[in-house]
């Protein structure tokens, strides 16, 4: 179960409220020493409320790499090989920690995305080296309808402008309206990702309970996009390091005081844990199911919270653990 792209947008709108109204860390957790002991012999470890999130590595990963990935039309690709080579600049810039950086600033802050866009180019010094390549040349670039797209395109139609295109950024909607508007040519390029994308593609192209060619290897998920995209007429670039994807949460006062970074250390330490996630996480193999199939995660209980307000309800002490997305603006440093 990967959150859905407006799940995201909810999430990140509503956790700028929630957490800043969430008033002293405290109200609903504490500190408590572990207690009762779970099935597998392991301490009971209670939740502690905290200010700041921090994400557990997924060690082994159960999650899809679902990482930042330029997506274009094949035939503005093939006439103009510039498009890529900028683009996979940009990809080679780009780790999860940045695009947190860039949520937040666009999120949190209120910045808007053009300007955080071209900020980031001139940190990261994306300005093409030839900047006649793209000269006479007008591309549309295509953002989804959430704010990370849009902040995404934004820095690809800021890159590209570099090499000299003519360049205007297009938000289109979901994936079932700009992919064909990417087919056609009518967008040069959208923001994907990687997991995501190969799956959707290959749902159009087997039907839609085809088994999914995604894994949490970027390069293994890459290699079965490549084909999929190729024949749906598109041209993939470099994955970012930059993954959007389920991730799983703690407070940092409750990773230091069991200290734990991964998944695997949490399953180690921790039994009897209390999960906060949607309401169709217990049954869902990339949350709960997986959690206890792949990591051996104990759970005491678990507690249904709206996507947005999951992040609040770890931060109160509501939950030891909770789902998240790994670009998440309010798990900025």
């Amino acid at each position: 179960m990967r959150a859905s792209r407006s799940a995201a947008l909810a999430l990140v709108a509503a956790a700028t409220l929630v957490l800043s109204a969430c008033g002293d860390p405290g109200s609903g957790g504490g500190e408590a020493e572990p207690t009762s002991s779970g099935s597998a012999g392991l301490a009971t470890c209670d939740p502690i409320a905290g200010d700041k999130l921090v994400v557990l590595e997924d060690d082994k990963g159960l999650q899809n790499a679902d990482n930042i990935i330029p997506a274009v039309n094949k035939a503005a690709a093939d006439a103009n090989p510039a498009i890529i080579e900028s683009l996979d600049k940009v990809s080679a810039a780009l780790d999860t920690e940045k695009l947190i950086a860039l949520n937040k600033a666009v999120d949190i802050d209120r910045r808007t995305s053009s300007d955080v866009a071209k900020e980031f180019v001139e940190t990261e010094k994306l300005a093409a080296s030839d900047t006649a390549a793209g000269a006479g040349t007008s591309l549309t670039i295509g953002a989804a309808n959430f704010s990370e797209s849009s902040t995404l395109a934004e820095i690809y139609a800021e890159v590209l402008r570099t090499a000299g295109f003519e360049v205007t950024v297009q938000t289109v909607g979901n994936r079932e309206t700009y992919l064909p508007a990417l087919t056609d040519g009518t967008l040069a390029a959208v923001p994907e990702y990687a997991a995501t994308l190969a799956d959707f593609l290959n749902g159009q192209a087997n039907g839609s309970d085809a088994e999914s060619v995604a894994s949490g290897d970027v390069d293994e998920t890459v290699a079965a996009l490549e084909p999929l995209a190729e024949a749906a007429g598109l041209t993939v670039g470099a994955p970012s390091a930059a993954q959007d994807q389920n991730a799983f949460a703690v407070t940092t006062a409750f990773a230091d005081e069991h200290d734990v970074k991964t998944l695997s250390d949490l399953a180690a330490t921790c039994g009897g844990l209390v999960l906060a996630g949607p309401a169709e996480c217990p049954e869902r193999p990339f949350c709960q199911v997986g959690l206890e199939e792949t990591y051996g995660l104990e759970f005491a209980d678990f507690k249904s919270y709206d996507f947005g307000l999951i992040g609040s309800a770890v931060l109160k002490g509501d939950a030891a653990i909770g789902l998240v997305l790994s670009s998440d603006g309010a798990l900025a440093g």
